[in-house]
């Protein structure tokens, strides 16, 4: 009869656990962007504690410590903190269900949520002026198609440069996504607006089915730093300062909320993995439907019928 003896994995030194944290990581088939993101950000904690000590030896107290470590010890803003703070506890949480670690339960520090910022009317109306297609550079002309396909979709700009022809569906209106951040195939609806701007496109790019819609300048793959290079020239030659790529997602969800849009819906629309991140467009969003809120209240709009009498 063998002796209970404790697992070996007790013995692992924070270092040893890390590494087979990433193992597992790599065996879930996470992005190498993820994984790369995990390493990063472990290398404060790394700063704050001892790898080779006992991982048995991190306890929630641990954990406190190092918020306050941060605060004290680096620039990092609350933000910040709780980027790092992601990493050690997809980590830590690895190792209470491996068993070796007890479990205890990590929580992020409070943060004022940040206002998403968006382009205005006035801006997208300058952005979107279509160009001469007669005497513009491709380049321009391609940027032009580039964000109306991302103020259209929602897209991600990663999301968008791995778009491949044959995945845009002209008959049924729709447009599969490949690449998408949680790694899940996705299936949207084509408006026809942007149907009839990518035709054109397409039919002066030309190409076959499994080419890249906004391809580089020899026709492959784009890289997203190329295509944010583009957006930036563009934008400011038409006298718009913000030159985010993502800012245009934001205006997506923004203008959705304003619509009336379901928030299940928008979910699904703008590949959330799930609602809680969707409510945060809805919530900041939802405080501009006050705005000329008189003009459709139909109760305001029956009082001003009526000059202020209300007859029975």
């Amino acid at each position: 009869m063998e002796k209970i003896t404790m697992s070996k994995k007790s013995n692992l030194s924070i270092q040893e656990a890390f590494d087979l944290f990433i193992r597992k990581c790599k065996i879930k088939n996470l992005t190498d962007l993820s994984i790369s993101s995990y390493e990063k950000k472990m290398v404060h904690f790394y700063e704050f504690i001892d790898k080779s000590e006992p991982i048995t030896a991190v306890s929630k107290d641990t954990v406190d410590d190092y918020i306050l470590w941060l605060r004290e010890n680096t620039e990092a803003n609350d933000i910040t903190i709780n980027s790092y703070l992601r990493s050690v506890r997809a980590f830590l949480y690895y190792c209470m269900d491996e068993n070796i670690i007890p479990t205890f339960k990590i929580q992020l520090i409070k943060t004022q949520k940040k206002v998403k910022e968006t382009y205005s009317t006035e801006e997208l109306e300058r952005l979107l002026e279509k160009p001469d297609v007669d005497n513009c550079s491709f380049s321009c002309y391609k940027t032009w198609v580039f964000e109306n396909y991302l103020l259209g979709t929602g897209n991600r700009i990663s999301t968008a440069l791995d778009l491949h022809i044959g995945d845009i569906n002209f008959q049924d209106w729709l447009i599969t996504l490949r690449k998408t951040k949680n790694r899940k195939q996705q299936i949207i609806p084509l408006s026809h607006t942007l149907a009839e701007i990518l035709q054109e496109y397409l039919q002066i790019r030309g190409g076959e089915p499994e080419d890249y819609v906004f391809c580089n300048e020899y026709g492959q793959k784009a890289s997203d730093r190329t295509y944010q290079q583009l957006v930036r020239r563009y934008n400011r030659k038409r006298g718009v300062e913000k030159t985010s790529c993502h800012l245009f997602r934001h205006t997506y969800a923004k203008m959705a909320v304003l619509n009336g849009i379901d928030p299940f819906r928008l979910m699904r629309l703008m590949g959330h993995s799930d609602l809680s991140v969707t409510r945060e467009y809805v919530q900041m969003f939802g405080r501009d439907l006050q705005l000329d809120y008189e003009k459709f209240n139909p109760l305001d709009n029956l009082k001003s019928r009526s000059k202020g009498t209300i007859r029975m």
